[in-house]
């Protein structure tokens, strides 16, 4: 019987035949902590004794959540944490950087068959570069950063192979929000999402970010596509590494296998307050919109922002709709900057902000009232995720949400 890419990474880090529903110690080749887990991860670290870390080379902390501080509990965890950064001598991206997830990645800190914790949810995101990736509690954050190895129970795979070619305007998140609605919130439950076909290969790093980035919200372990040349060109930019073939057996043994031609795929909206619930844009179209956030680890990139730039073209956005733009990390909002993308947002009507998780997590700004709408790139609509918990958000493409900033309405990029 043949391996699944997953139960390869495992194999080649224990040293032996692993297969799935196996529970093994394995190393971890980074753990990341941010400023709303870190302080709770570094104090069961204490707990358990640790006084100097595995490897301050393989950690990574940067502050996105509530940057900059907005409160004195929010500068607080800062300052706790810049100290326990300086007493181990790990490197700390402190506010500078950006969005953990994105960062991780364009310092090229997950790669191809590396093992990759975080503590935080969406950490699969890093699956788009072949590797395993999955966000854990603070208690096991405590032990890998003392030891710098976890155990873990080596998930099943469930493929999912995507044919199609997408039309204009519709793309990634689309296909994500479909899949989503289609496996549903729990429907992979401790289990790996092995993004594969010709959809797949034909979609940039951003795209596979935004789909490994949801996988969570299936109720996934991980998402993962196997490296190929779009991935090895990413990594090989970022990072001195020598390419190798990693891909399931044509006999692997999968948990399931769904498939998906993307064709005839309408713009999807996760509609509140589940993120899978969800229908075409056409269902919901002509809902007044207060608020339109257009950034976050699933959809703050500059591919993103340049969709939703040319939806946009040279109309303004609505006057009576709130547009927050919030680049991914800082490498994106240059690019965002240089390409013009920033000017013709400011110019349109939009606020936009520094490179953090902004209204996503509902923790610093951008908040809503009741009653109020918002139409969000993000990748969570739960009752009270972007303020009052009598307000409701729609998770959309930035295509539709650029498109419904300009109408103040839930509108079809494909109409604007």
């Amino acid at each position: 019987m043949g391996a699944t890419v997953v139960e390869k990474i495992f194999s080649k880090k224990c040293g032996r035949e692993i297969h799935a529903g196996e529970v093994v110690m394995a190393p971890v080749d980074r753990a990341m902590i941010h400023d709303i887990t870190g302080p709770l991860a570094i104090q069961k670290f204490r707990e358990m004794g640790g006084d100097r870390v595995f490897d301050p080379g393989s950690i990574t902390i940067l502050f996105d959540h509530q940057v900059p501080a907005d409160s004195i509990a929010a500068a607080e965890n800062h300052m706790f944490m810049r100290k326990f950064a300086k007493e181990q001598n790990i490197p700390n991206y402190d506010l500078r950087e950006g969005i953990c997830h994105q960062v991780v990645m364009e310092r090229g800190e997950a790669a191809p068959g590396e093992i990759v914790v975080g503590a935080d949810s969406h950490t699969c995101m890093y699956g788009a570069s072949g590797a395993f990736a999955t966000g854990i509690g603070s208690t096991d954050m405590g032990f890998v950063l003392k030891f710098g190895a976890l155990y873990f129970r080596v998930p099943e795979s469930i493929r999912l192979d995507i044919r199609g070619t997408f039309e204009d305007r519709v793309g990634a998140k689309d296909l994500i929000l479909h899949i989503t609605g289609d496996i549903g919130a729990d429907g992979a439950t401790y289990q790996a999402l092995e993004f594969g076909g010709e959809t797949i290969a034909g979609l940039d790093m951003a795209g596979r970010m935004t789909c490994c980035n949801m996988a969570i919200e299936m109720g996934a372990k991980a998402g993962i596509v196997p490296p190929d040349a779009v991935t090895w060109a990413y990594i090989r930019s970022r990072r001195g590494m020598t390419p190798f073939a990693l891909s399931s057996d044509e006999d692997a043994l999968y948990a399931g296998w769904r498939e998906y031609d993307v064709t005839d795929l309408e713009p999807q909206i996760a509609v509140p307050h589940n993120v899978d619930h969800v229908v075409s844009v056409q269902e919901v179209s002509g809902i007044p919109v207060d608020q339109v956030f257009i950034g976050s680890c699933t959809n703050g990139r500059y591919e993103d922002l340049r969709e939703a730039a040319g939806v946009l073209g040279d109309q303004m956005f609505h006057p009576e709709v709130r547009v927050i733009v919030i680049p991914a990390s800082r490498e994106e909002y240059l690019k965002s900057l240089r390409g013009g993308l920033i000017e013709r947002f400011v110019a349109a009507g939009a606020l936009v902000e520094a490179p953090c998780c902004g209204p996503c997590m509902g923790g610093a700004f951008g908040l809503l009232a009741p009653g109020e709408v918002s139409l969000s790139t993000s990748n969570r609509n739960f009752r009270g995720r972007q303020g009052s918990a009598e307000a409701s958000v729609y998770l959309c493409s930035p295509a539709t949400a650029a498109a419904s900033a300009v109408t103040g309405e839930i509108t079809d990029p494909r109409e604007v």
